[in-house]
């Protein structure tokens, strides 16, 4: 079926809910009105007493999903948006993040938070961050990020079966623009893998999330020969694939929206100089967010970074 980002996440919830009577789902609107982008549309009436409005307390939302989890439940919890998700730190990392150490295995926390993130939709302040760096940094928690449907239905399922927590980020500006094959029957993409997109032989392009799409276009505009790599799983990360890519073309540009300092391409950067530094033939290169809080709407396309951008980042690492 042809479909985009928000039905392919609502047929594999609406598929895992079916299978297994554990998953319950949980958010602010999430149920009557079917989440404020229409992701859970459906549920409510398909699924008496296993979709559930929440008061507007993200520390409630979390600290209930993971008691709901220890004791034997999956629940698939959303975030209305991504700069609502600093009240539930607490939950997430003092609790969620450390219940299977703190017990020595004896208790798992299956919770799937699903958070739509990223700007480009002309939103409000708290309502355009990328902040996965700080979930990437906590140990216990995975991260994932679709980008695409394809890939969200199948993130989304291996998700909901992790015995661990899994942040489940969803490009919103994402959720309608790309449509594409996805199958009905179920299907898994694995936690830790990332895609190599476009195989090439002069630059490694690394990217995830929405600004795939503008890595894309940057790789067919290039006059450069580019691996693409959608890395998917942000934690745990693909190292081996990532560095083989590097390897080969000895030359890496990282893009994300995030702010630059301490996001994921740093991190991503380091790993290429412990496991591709000899086979490096120019700087690894970042093109990422400014340190400035996500601005509204006039200056929303100044931050988020650009094809133009990326190209420009490639054509310099090739020419170093």
């Amino acid at each position: 079926m042809i479909m985009n980002m928000v039905q392919a996440i609502n047929l594999a919830l609406r598929q895992e809910m079916e299978k297994d009577k554990t998953v319950i789902v949980l958010g602010e609107d999430v149920g009557v009105n079917g989440g404020v982008f229409r992701v859970t549309e459906g549920l409510y009436d398909k699924f008496p007493g296993r979709v559930l409005d929440t008061p507007l307390a993200e520390s409630g939302i979390v600290g209930t999903s993971i008691g709901m989890a220890v004791n034997g439940m999956k629940p698939v919890a959303e975030i209305q948006f991504e700069g609502f998700l600093y009240p539930a730190f607490d939950q997430l990392v003092t609790h969620a993040a450390r219940i299977r150490t703190r017990t020595r295995g004896r208790f798992h926390v299956p919770l799937t938070l699903r958070v739509p993130y990223t700007g480009g939709i002309r939103a409000l302040e708290h309502h355009s961050e990328s902040p996965e760096a700080l979930l990437v940094h906590m140990p216990g928690i995975k991260v994932v990020t679709p980008s695409n449907p394809y890939d969200a239905k199948g993130l989304l399922i291996s998700a909901i079966r992790d015995p661990d927590p899994v942040m489940y980020f969803e490009p919103k500006r994402v959720y309608r623009a790309i449509k594409m094959e996805v199958p009905e029957d179920e299907y898994t993409i694995p936690i830790g893998k990332a895609n190599v997109v476009q195989e090439g032989s002069d630059v490694t392009v690394i990217s995830w999330g929405a600004m795939m799409k503008q890595c894309n276009d940057a790789v067919k505009q290039a006059k450069h020969s580019c691996e693409l790599i959608d890395v998917r799983s942000l934690s745990p990360l693909d190292a081996k694939t990532i560095a083989k890519s590097v390897e080969k073309t000895g030359r890496a540009v990282i893009v994300h929206e995030a702010w630059r300092s301490c996001g994921l391409g740093a991190e991503i950067a380091a790993l290429i100089m412990e496991k591709a530094f000899l086979n490096l033939e120019a700087p690894v290169m970042r093109v990422t967010g400014p340190d400035v809080p996500v601005p509204l709407a006039k200056l929303e396309n100044y931050f988020i970074p650009s094809t133009e951008k990326i190209i420009d980042a490639i054509n310099r690492t090739a020419a170093f």
